[in-house]
Formats: C-alpha cells, structure tokens, sequence
C-alpha cells in the first residue's frame, strides 16, 4: 500500500530519524524522493544539483565513518549524497552562485526530499556534519562538485518525539526588521538588479 498525506501534515510530522530498519524501499519510492528534489526551485532555473544514491554496506559503512562515526547512517537502506554544482551557479552568477545560491538551490531540493520521504511512510535525516574530502574520496567526488549533505533514507526505527520550535512571533517581524519606521523615500535605484528567479 502507497501511503500518502497532505502536504501540511508531511510538514508536521517530519522528524530527524537516527535510526533505521534493515527494510528496503518499495518499488519506485526512490525514484519519486529523487524527482521531488529536481522539481525545487533554483536561481536562474540553472538546477546546480547532482545526487549520488549509495546502497552497498561498505560505502555506507565509508559514509558514516566520514561523517563523525554517525553509524546510524549505515543503517538505513539508502544514503544519498547531494552535491552542489557550483560552477554551474558561476556562470551565471559569480561568487555568489558559488558561496549562496547554489546552497540554497541545493537545500530546495533535500527539503523537498524530506517532505517526499515524509509523505511515503519514511524516515530521513539531514546530515551537514562530514568530513568533506573523505566523502569525495569515498564516492569519487569530481572537483565541480561539492558534497554539502547525507541523507539517509529507510523505514524508521524509531519515533522521534517532536522538538521545541521558537515561536513565530519572535521570529517575525513586519514590514522592517524590528517593526521600525518606515524609509519615508524610495530607494533610488541606477539600474534593476539582475534577477536571479527562481
């Protein structure tokens, strides 16, 4: 059985799950995770992303090592890479597809992830925390690219309890950072900024 929820309440349940079961993923689950990833949106359409999916137990074994000796990462059926393509972000953009936009474009994409994983009865974690070279070492990494997360995916082990969140109330702020006066005149402007749309 397919299990499906609302988008609201994938949102509401998503949890960092740190433990697995050895249970593989159904039939064409996978590939409907990866497919929500490139449908995130990305500066300029430019899509800076490429996704190593890892399922043998000595690179997942070599993963988890490299990420601080997370070994829950091991556990699960299915670790994915993702990497920022950031001089495809370059091209277009300079430093700042290389030091932000990419990086956002890429966290688009492994939210978009969780959510999928989320939605079909998984778990998932994302994992930021690695040594960056043993993972280019381990998977071949090719210099273009930059390995900004984990995640490993699988039918959770456990049921993580849900966290604290700062309210929206102190993290909002209306019209100016602090609620402060508004500029009384218009910025002006020499020429429109280049967009960089997503």
């Amino acid at each position: 059985m397919v299990l499906r929820m609302e988008l609201f309440e994938a949102i509401e349940k998503r949890r960092s799950v740190r433990a697995f079961r050895r249970d593989p993923l159904r039939g064409g689950d996978l590939e409907r995770i990866l497919g929500s990833a490139i449908l995130a949106p990305s500066a300029g359409n430019l899509q800076p992303w490429s996704f190593v999916v890892s399922t043998t137990e000595v690179i997942k074994e070599a993963l988890a090592e490299a990420a601080l000796n997370q070994e829950f990462i091991a556990e699960a059926p299915v670790v994915i890479t993702v990497c920022a393509m950031e001089g495809r972000s370059a091209m277009r953009y300079s430093d700042r597809g290389v030091t932000l936009y990419c990086i956002q474009d890429t966290a688009a994409a492994i939210e978009n992830m969780l959510l999928s994983a989320t939605a079909l009865g998984y778990g998932a974690c994302w994992i930021g925390a690695f040594n960056e070279g043993d993972v280019r070492r381990i998977l071949n990494v090719p210099p273009m690219a930059r390995p900004v997360a984990l995640i490993p995916v699988g039918v959770p082990g456990e049921e993580p309890q849900k966290t604290t969140r700062i309210s929206l109330e102190a993290v909002l702020h209306h019209e100016t950072y602090g609620g402060g006066r508004l500029l009384r005149r218009p910025i002006k402007r020499r020429s429109p900024p280049r967009t960089s749309g997503r």
